[in-house]
């Protein structure tokens, strides 16, 4: 049985990880670091690229990079590029591909299965859209699990005594917060709350626009309409953010930010810890009534707390761990490393799905997850009738008996809602159906059964059913992320593509390490046994080696036309063979 992985699908980076006997390990990357930037662009000549080939050239090609797409997960959203439209699920494969084939070359295994965690806020259509997004990238996605549950599990085995727990999560895009008891072999989530429009691209964009006002307030020029020089004051903007996490002060230095009639400008802007504070203070007040409902929802008072686990990058921030210790009374723990405990957690939850991991010590851990929104269908008067109550562990089933409002009614409409609103209208419907051929009776004497099913990804089913008759419906929730079967089969046939596409890359990029390998090797040679050669072979090396180093000079091996990349592989070939004799002296 291969692998079951575990993957942080981030909005700025994503991480994974597996269970290497009997401990969570991250996985590298090609490029050998453990974050992935979770960037996709695209070259105008349809070329593709994935995490920090698509982040170094995002400067100089804005409109074609797509970062912080899981903030549309679950939506309509669609990007186009060069003529051709992405769903937010597409967009996630490719990064899911690129972790997948990285980790079968780091691993030297196939990778057909993973653990994808979501934020905890994440609602029914933002979970199945990531489920589709794994389907496309060629995972079969074991399990859904929330991202404050997946770090809980990495703190709780090496923590099993009785604690109750409050995890942070304040990632790039969205912010979790979850009380979890941690004991007697359970980690039990005992509620959830958040804001998925609340992140650290949030603070990086209050940056980027004091920068932007303070240029247009000494130089006179906005440079708000200059996607080149936002992309870069963007990156900066995040920069800063990093830097004021340990730093009271930074400096923005942007050369040749934009040119004027009067030449090139500079952009200079000196930031304050305390100036940062000043900017986001309405971003951290944010903060404060997800973790008064979560303590609410789980009964209890912040002095009930036994720790405070921060997950994410942003969680960082000083002022936000600031705002954490004036609502618990409590400095927040810094045990786990906030990028890589989600990761952690979910190759645990992946090694227990496996069996790469044993029942025994610490590992002999029950996950006891939640649901984060009601779940209501719609009644007389668009009134939502809860069925499911936030913060009921899952998985999960409850069923109501409701009737008819009219005399002689034959069908009913179901409309599945999520959320906390009364009102129908203003919660999110997950989906409709009609439960048909209903006994004919007078108004309220039908019985009709609605039975709501939730998985252990958070994923919904429900069913209706007329008692008299008999007769039953039943709906999957599972196209609220608004791509059919055909959709992904077309994205799955198309990421393969890529997978060709991305095979060829890791080719050349392992032919190019070769290539300048040789002329290093022959070079040294030359210069330590050129003497025991004669002058016709020595001299037939030198111009070969000159010819080759022409020839690859300031070649793109990714994106050169495959006529040039032949002549190179002939030349290597020539060379390895001319030289041959001289490598092999000692």
């Amino acid at each position: 049985m291969s692998k079951v992985i575990g993957i942080d699908l981030g909005t700025t980076n994503s991480c994974m990880a597996y269970m290497e006997n009997g401990k969570a390990v991250i996985i590298p990357n090609a490029e050998g670091n453990k974050t992935t930037p979770s960037i996709v662009a695209f070259t105008n000549d349809g070329k593709r690229l994935v995490g920090e080939n698509a982040k170094r050239q995002a400067v100089t090609n804005p409109n074609n990079t797509i970062a912080s797409i899981k903030r549309e997960m679950g939506t309509n959203y669609r990007k186009k590029i060069n003529n051709k439209e992405y769903t937010p699920q597409e967009i996630s494969a490719m990064i899911l591909q690129k972790l997948k084939i990285d980790a079968e070359a780091h691993l030297q295994e196939k990778i057909t299965e993973a653990v994808i965690t979501v934020p905890a806020y994440f609602n029914d259509a933002q979970r199945q859209a990531t489920k589709d997004a794994g389907r496309i990238a060629g995972l079969n996605v074991k399990r859904i699990i929330n991202e404050p549950t997946a770090a809980a599990l990495a703190y709780g085995l090496e923590n099993s005594y009785g604690q109750k727990v409050m995890v942070f999560d304040l990632g790039g895009g969205t912010f979790d917060v979850s009380i979890i008891e941690i004991g007697n072999g359970v980690i039990e989530v005992l509620s959830t709350s958040g804001d998925n429009h609340l992140g650290g691209d949030d603070f990086n964009d209050c940056i980027a626009k004091y920068i932007v006002d303070e240029f247009k307030r000494v130089e006179g020029i906005d440079l708000s309409y200059d996607q080149v020089a936002m992309q870069r004051i963007k990156e900066a903007g995040e920069k800063a953010k990093i830097e004021l996490s340990t730093m009271v002060t930074t400096v923005v230095n942007l050369p040749f930010i934009t040119n004027t009639n009067s030449g090139p400008k500079n952009l200079e802007v000196e930031i304050t810890r305390a100036k940062f504070n000043d900017l986001t203070r309405h971003l951290v007040d944010r903060l404060v009534l997800p973790m008064q409902n979560a303590l609410n929802d789980a009964r209890l008072t912040p002095a009930e707390l036994n720790k405070i686990i921060l997950v994410g990058g942003s969680s960082r921030i000083p002022a936000v761990q600031d705002k954490i210790k004036e609502i618990t009374g409590k400095e927040a723990s810094k045990s786990l490393n906030p990028d890589e405990c989600v990761a952690l957690g979910a190759s645990i939850q992946g090694g227990k799905l496996s069996g790469d991991v044993s029942t025994t010590g610490n590992f002999d851990v029950l996950l006891l997850d939640v649901t984060p929104l009601t779940l209501s269908i719609e009644t007389v008067g668009g009134v939502a009738t809860p069925l499911i109550e936030r913060n009921t562990t899952i998985p999960t089933s409850h069923s109501q008996i409701f009737t008819t409002s009219a005399n002689f009614q034959t069908q009913v409409e179901i409309n599945v809602l999520q959320g906390e609103r009364p009102l129908a209208k203003d919660n999110k419907s997950l989906g409709k159906f009609k439960l048909k051929k209903i006994k004919r009776a007078m108004r309220g004497v039908p019985q009709i059964e609605v039975m709501f099913d939730i998985d252990a990804n958070g994923i919904v089913n429900v069913s209706a059913k007329d008692l008299a008759s008999g007769n039953m419906q039943s709906i999957t929730i599972e196209n609220t992320s608004n791509m059919s079967d055909a959709d992904i089969e077309r994205a799955i046939r198309e990421a393969k593509q890529y997978e060709s596409q991305d095979a060829i890359t890791k080719e050349r990029l392992v032919f190019k390490n070769e290539a300048e390998n040789l002329v290093i090797s022959i070079e040294a040679a030359l210069a330590k046994n050129g003497k025991q050669l004669d002058k016709a072979t020595k001299s037939n090396i030198k111009n070969e080696l000159a010819r080759f180093k022409k020839l690859t000079k300031k070649v793109d091996y990714e994106t050169c036309d495959q006529a040039k990349f032949d002549e190179i592989k002939s030349a290597k070939i020539d060379l390895e063979s001319l030289a041959a004799t001289l490598l092999s002296m000692q």
